[in-house]
This record gives structure tokens, C-alpha cells and sequence, in this order.
């Protein structure tokens, strides 16, 4: 996040999910609550938090901030992603898929939500193993942040545009 200053107030946030999470000890039951929160901008920024507190509206907060901690950068092109990308976190595998331009964002849950938070509009995506909406998102978050387009490449191989094209 060096090269540009990224304005909060432009982050747009959306609720994953909260669950009530229940401690039993030889005494009594302590209840919490847990949120998960993905922020961006729409425009190639994304990031998530996770929240615990005893009250769902501070836990909800707590993700937020956390989410903006966590923003990492997303390369775009076409309203899609520049190539196919795999990733794995935990039990979770995630694969995502460019689409041609109209077909919509094909996902389901938490992983539908950090490609529409990250700004892509065309993108066929699937979950396999595990569905816990935690590792689907660090999952996505990876595969996401693993992208290159070809200005990237071409950068790091010291070449131009058209030399990574031609070969």
C-alpha cells in the first residue's frame, strides 16, 4: 500500500457472517460473539477482519478495523482477473477463473463477497474442501494476492510489454 494513500471513508464494508460462540466452564456458560467483515474499495483494494467481543455490535467493529489492517492490492483487468489462480489455506481450496465480459461474479458465500469488495465484475470461481468461511476468505485473499498482470511481469523481468508477449 505505498504508492497510493488509501482514503477509509472510500471503503465499503460488508458483514460475512456472525455466530454466537458459547464457553462452558465447570460454573457457567460465557457467551461471545464472532464477526467476520470484508472491506474494499471496488476498485482493486480488499481486506478482511475477524472480531470477538461479548456484544455482536462491538464484535462487527472490531472485524472492521481489523479489515483495514488487512488490505492488500488486487490486479484487475477488464472488470476480470488476468489469469486462472489457485490457493489453499487450511482445509479450504479455492479456484478462480477470468470470465468474459457479462457473465457476473459465479461464487457463492464468502467468497463471492471479497471478489465483488475487491471490484471485479466478470469472475467463475469454485470452493472445494472446506466451507468454514474463515479459510475460504484466506484462501481467496491469497489467490487474489498471488495475481501478476502483464505490466508486473514485464517489470520484474526488466523487458517490455512486447517481449513478454512474443516470447
Amino acid at each position: 500500500m505505498s504508492d497510493k494513500k488509501i482514503k477509509y471513508t472510500e471503503l465499503k464494508e460488508k458483514l460475512v457472517g456472525v455466530t454466537r460462540v458459547c464457553k462452558v466452564t465447570k460454573g457457567r456458560r460465557y457467551f461471545s460473539f464472532s464477526a467476520i467483515v470484508i472491506k474494499g474499495n471496488e476498485n482493486g483494494i480488499v481486506g478482511y477482519g475477524f472480531g470477538k467481543s461479548k456484544e455482536a455490535p462491538d464484535a462487527i467493529h472490531k472485524a472492521g478495523e481489523q479489515a483495514k489492517r488487512n488490505l492488500c492490492k488486487v490486479c484487475i483487468s477488464n472488470g476480470t482477473i488476468p489469469h486462472e489462480q489457485e490457493a489453499k489455506y487450511g482445509g479450504a481450496h479455492v479456484l478462480i477463473k477470468p470470465a468474459s465480459d457479462g457473465t457476473g461474479i459465479i461464487a457463492g458465500g464468502p467468497l463471492r463477497a471479497v471478489l465483488e469488495a475487491a471490484g471485479l465484475r466478470n469472475a467463475l470461481s469454485k470452493s472445494k474442501g472446506s466451507s468454514n468461511h474463515h479459510n475460504v476468505i484466506k484462501a481467496t485473499i491469497r489467490a487474489l494476492s498471488n495475481m501478476r498482470d502483464v505490466y508486473i511481469i514485464a517489470k520484474q523481468r526488466g523487458i517490455t510489454i512486447k517481449e513478454v508477449y512474443d516470447g
